[in-house]
């Protein structure tokens, strides 16, 4: 659930009137399990103060929390480690973390089973999770060890400091090899579960760089500027060149499949150390245009 803040108010004021079901004290343990956020940032504290034109998301609270965390050993490809953090690359069909609708087995399960340190900042059923990719999205997902570096690391990605580059296969003819969709987003009019372009939604931008014409489609690289729930496939789905294999925005022809998303390229500034921090993780096997995705080709564009 998705809202524009419209004054100045604490954040678990504004939630009891749109949960007016739920309780002071159920808001502000939802607010602290890290369900909630404020201008994309996991809020922790239920006395947040709210700003006019922040934009707030919630998870539904529902009558009863999640299922507790019990690790579930997996077998995880690491791409970086160190005391502070971790990159991991995460799977198709295996989702984040736990939410109110969703209680089956997340990576939260197996990040647990492998480390005893996660960061607690963005509540106890997401420990150690800075961002997020979607279910069926493969790739790079930054997670804090502990609650000073997920601060600093939360810091990064609400200033844009964190460049974080996707390889899609799309169908269709792009205008020109290298562009910018700037279109807002927000919940669809008619479907709450999707996204769509709307007038006087949040702000989005993704830069497109075509790579190559291969036999199932193109294969392009993007580049996030802003971070918005579903925004590559939104953005490229609504201007004519839907992701292949994306069963939520794809006509019905192009959705049999896996689909064709995959977070290869990570980079920022280590915010502990200060150290530069590059990551690349090829697509997985089943990926169309893998033999044709390359760091240089992801990485050597702005």
């Amino acid at each position: 659930m998705e809202w524009i803040a419209a004054e100045k108010e604490r954040l678990d004021r504004f939630l009891c009137r749109q949960f007016p079901q739920a309780s002071r004290a159920k808001v502000a343990a939802h607010v602290q399990a890290g369900f909630v956020t404020v201008d994309g940032v996991v809020a922790t504290k239920a006395g947040t103060q709210l700003k006019p034109g922040m934009s707030i998301t919630a998870d539904p609270i529902a009558d009863t929390a999640p299922h507790p965390l019990i690790p579930v050993p997996m077998d995880l490809e690491i791409r970086f480690e160190d005391e502070h953090l971790l990159v991991v690359d995460k799977p198709r069909g295996l989702a984040v973390h736990p939410a109110n609708s969703l209680t089956g087995t997340t990576l939260v399960h197996g990040l647990l089973a492998r480390s005893h340190s996660l960061s607690t900042f963005a509540g106890e059923w997401r420990p150690g999770i800075v961002h997020r990719l979607d279910k069926e999205t493969t790739g790079l997902l930054i997670v804090a060890k502990s609650d000073q570096a997920h601060a600093k690391l939360a810091a990064l990605v609400q200033k844009r400091e964190i460049q974080r580059r996707y390889v899609a296969v799309v169908n269709g003819d792009l205008p020109n090899p290298r562009f910018t969709i700037d279109a807002p987003l927000a919940r669809h009019p008619r479907n709450p579960l999707l996204r769509a372009v709307v007038p006087g939604g949040k702000a989005a931008r993704t830069h497109i760089q075509q790579l190559k014409r291969i036999n199932s489609g193109l294969l392009v690289a993007c580049r996030l500027e802003s971070g918005r729930t579903h925004q590559i496939r939104v953005h490229l789905a609504h201007f004519g060149w839907p992701v292949i294999g994306d069963d939520l925005y794809a006509p019905p022809k192009l959705q049999p499949g896996p689909m064709q998303l995959h977070a290869a390229s990570l980079q920022f500034v280590h915010p502990l150390t200060g150290e530069p921090v590059r990551i690349f993780a090829a697509p997985p096997t089943d990926f169309l245009g893998r033999d044709d995705v390359t760091q240089e080709g992801v990485d050597g564009w702005e």
